[in-house]
């Protein structure tokens, strides 16, 4: 008898388990949750950019030179290359350019082929040679002459590809660019609050990014017959001026 009450109570038991489930699948607004979305202050307010410009004289010139050889041997084409970056190097610390601001920009061998059309086969022609070194000049008034004996050491050999003027450290003008990319960001954002009938605020929110290029300029490779430098006259060489850009943006509240 005693048995026969468990098992009712049990089942009795297990049947509010079961209703109580489904009620609760019945009503699926118990198993949401309320989502939030928060507004960031930054989207908010009055956002501009200013630029700021400078234009500063070049106190670094990078020279691309060096020499390229071809024959039919690689073992001839290799020391004939070798030969004449030799003197290209000499030249160059001769003009008092330090070993550390010459460096092996690229070098390479490449075997030189042509097809021939009876046999239907590419045949070998020979070997090419380059090495081009990077090279810093900072002594600016001396370009000229540094380029001119270096295309005399090089012989019919030698290559310049191009030359490049630069600012070895702008960070330095940084703070000068700076204060103009901030005064043209303040004085746009004064002028939107005017014209939308808000009051400018302070700013909330500043990035900026620094942009600055080198001026790269084109040079002829030199492999005609060298005329000495003292014939010719000392080649005109003109850095110019580079420019040095900051970009700031702000985000002003409002009043």
């Amino acid at each position: 008898m005693n048995k026969k009450w468990y098992l009712v109570i049990a089942l009795g038991l297990i049947s509010i388990l079961a209703m109580t489930s489904l009620a609760g699948c019945g009503n699926p607004a118990t198993t949401l949750q309320a989502s939030t979305v928060q507004i960031s202050s930054q989207q908010q307010g009055i956002w501009v950019t200013g630029i700021g410009e400078l234009s500063v004289k070049p106190d670094i010139a990078v020279l691309s030179v060096g020499i390229v050889a071809q024959e039919k041997a690689v073992a001839v084409a290799q020391s004939k290359a070798t030969e004449a970056i030799n003197r290209v190097m000499k030249s160059l610390t001769d003009s008092g350019i330090a070993e550390k601001d010459i460096q092996t920009g690229s070098f390479s061998i490449n075997q030189q082929t042509r097809w021939d059309d009876q046999k239907q086969i590419e045949t070998v022609t020979g070997y090419r040679i380059t090495n081009m070194l990077t090279v810093k000049v900072r002594a600016m008034d001396k370009i000229g002459f540094i380029i001119d004996s270096t295309v005399q050491a090089g012989g019919d050999l030698i290559r310049i590809n191009n030359i490049s003027f630069s600012v070895e450290e702008p960070s330095r003008y940084y703070q000068q660019v700076r204060e103009k990319a901030m005064t043209a960001a303040k004085n746009k954002a004064e002028e939107l609050a005017r014209l939308g009938g808000v009051k400018l605020g302070k700013p909330t929110y500043i990035t900026e990014n620094a942009e600055y290029t080198p001026m790269y300029r084109a040079y002829a490779n030199v492999s005609d017959s060298i005329v000495a430098p003292a014939a010719m006259g000392t080649t005109p060489i003109s850095a110019g001026e580079t420019k040095i850009t900051l970009n700031i943006q702000v985000a002003y509240s409002t009043n």
